[in-house]
């Protein structure tokens, strides 16, 4: 099923890219944390997962000047969005609207924020994992950034509570902020980050989280066979 930011988060597209920063904390530098992993591995050709308004596809364009990315979407809205954004980078981007999910085109590089989570159980989201680690060369590398909840149920309410406080410092009344978590429960899984590096490491890859703002982790995983 396609999915739509409008009517998932119920903010216009238009509004997206300063309502995703009363949302999530430390967003830019959650998105220079994961364009600097990419310039890192000198990655050359760059997939962005569920890529949205081309965020984290402009970062990573910045920090690595010599690569390509193709931004792959389902929300045709969210494209539009991201072509006007990155409109100065021309020859460097490629628009492809399909499901993340399946076969990907080969790569250098996979990125993806805010967008797995949309993939509801574990064994979808190895699946996942395996379909970029087969579409990668050797070496590469896969950066995600997303949400995760711990399974301890103490831990997972402290934890949302700090989420909330942003939000709350950002403008956004405390209960319509406990009230967002409960309406983005119908589309959105937050898995243990335990269980997402198992799953990474289950498919091949070497995964280390190289930042963290609660609940939003970075997590570099390298092909490793």
């Amino acid at each position: 099923m396609d999915h739509s930011v409008v009517k998932h988060l119920r903010v216009e597209v238009e509004a997206y890219d300063a309502s995703i920063r009363q949302f999530i904390p430390d967003y830019e530098t959650m998105l220079a944390q994961t364009a600097r992993c990419v310039a890192e591995s000198s990655a050359e050709e760059v997939l962005d997962l569920g890529a949205g308004t081309g965020a984290l596809s402009e970062a990573v364009l910045i920090h690595c000047p010599n690569c390509r990315v193709e931004l792959i979407d389902t929300d045709g809205e969210m494209l539009d969005q991201a072509r006007e954004r990155l409109r100065r980078f021309r020859s460097r981007v490629q628009f492809t609207r399909r499901r993340f999910q399946g076969a990907l085109p080969r790569c250098d590089a996979a990125v993806a924020s805010l967008a797995l989570h949309h993939v509801p159980t574990l064994p979808e989201k190895r699946a996942v994992y395996g379909a970029i680690h087969a579409a990668l060369d050797a070496e590469g590398v896969f950066v995600n950034a997303d949400a995760n909840m711990p399974t301890d149920a103490v831990q997972q309410q402290a934890d949302y509570a700090e989420w909330a406080a942003h939000m709350v410092a950002r403008g956004i009344p405390e209960p319509r902020a406990w009230q967002h978590f409960r309406d983005w429960a119908d589309e959105d899984t937050y898995l243990p980050l335990d269980d997402e590096m198992a799953a990474l490491t289950a498919v091949g890859f070497s995964p280390a989280r190289v930042w963290q703002s609660i609940p939003i982790n970075v997590v570099k995983s390298t092909k490793t066979h």
